[in-house]
């Protein structure tokens, strides 16, 4: 089969690509530098030099495909309708991911009793109203005689399999656990993100492409934790003595930005994957509080 995926040289898409090349499977991935395309190619990934503003690039990447992963950004709309104005008519799927901060609550560190799934509604925030259209409008294209399909992850743990080993949150508290000697949180950290770890989530990205209808929604996830429980691990894997302080909104800004404070650090997300689990999707990876504890991000 051959596979066309963007965000090839990144945590989530390199992953992917690295999976799909395991699983025998040829895949050319589009990076926009001659120093990652030489990395990904270490990973058995056949390079494509260029930009999601690459149209014509991607077109033809796309029809040259059997599928057509875009993991490079959930938010350029210039890309998504590039790559499936491409496929319409051929049949082919086409797994976009998305994240699940769209269903996000700006907490400040709170707790929230929410929880969705995907028959839920969503009122998304406004940073991620344009997002959730765009969700909308791709999803739209299973009447077009393509295969869209959306994969939702959660706080994404593990190390990835691709150029690029290290998601976003979890080494950011680290981080900033190493430079203040004790880890720390945005507001009282009772703040929940449901989880899921790369292996499981790159199982769902092979039964997705293998079996999931047109216009297919998934959450990813398989347990949560509060962003203090999640300090706590981190200061018993770095041997800190005592409990996880607490950050003032503006002293989490300053240290993430406004976006990654409000939206990601502070926020909760709960999500339930329960159409990924009808389709077949079984989760067997250690727990996110065990990953850190047993040292996956030493």
């Amino acid at each position: 089969m051959k596979v066309f995926c963007t965000g090839a040289s990144g945590y989530i898409g390199g992953s992917v690509a690295a999976h799909l090349v395991a699983a025998g499977h040829q895949v050319t991935g589009l990076v926009r530098s001659q120093e990652k395309a030489e990395a990904v190619r270490t990973k058995g990934i056949q390079p494509l030099l260029g930009t999601l503003d690459d149209r014509e690039r991607l077109a033809q990447a796309a029809l040259a495909a059997d599928v057509v992963v875009n993991a490079a950004s959930a938010d350029h709309e210039g890309a998504v309708t590039t790559l499936l104005g491409a496929l319409v008519g051929t049949g082919k799927p086409f797994i976009h991911t998305s994240g699940s901060s769209i269903i996000g609550t700006r907490a400040k560190g709170q707790r929230s009793d929410a929880v969705f799934d995907e028959s839920s509604a969503i009122t998304p925030t406004p940073a991620r109203a344009a997002r959730v259209a765009l969700n909308d409008r791709i999803l739209s294209y299973r009447d077009q005689g393509c295969r869209p399909v959306i994969i939702c992850p959660t706080l994404i743990y593990g190390l990835g399999h691709g150029v690029d080993p290290h998601s976003t949150q979890v080494p950011l508290l680290i981080a900033l656990a190493r430079k203040r000697g004790c880890a720390a949180h945005a507001g009282p950290g009772e703040n929940i993100w449901s989880n899921v770890h790369m292996d499981d989530l790159l199982a769902l990205y092979a039964l997705a492409i293998e079996k999931a209808p047109p216009g297919a929604f998934f959450f990813a996830e398989n347990g949560e934790n509060s962003m203090r429980e999640v300090c706590e691990a981190i200061n018993r894997m770095l041997g800190y003595a005592g409990p996880p302080t607490a950050m003032s909104m503006e002293q989490a800004t300053a240290e993430w930005g406004e976006g990654t404070a409000e939206d990601t650090m502070a926020s909760n997300s709960r999500v339930r994957a329960v159409r990924a689990r009808q389709l077949g999707w079984k989760p067997t990876a250690r727990s996110l509080i065990e990953e850190i504890e047993q040292g996956c991000y030493r």
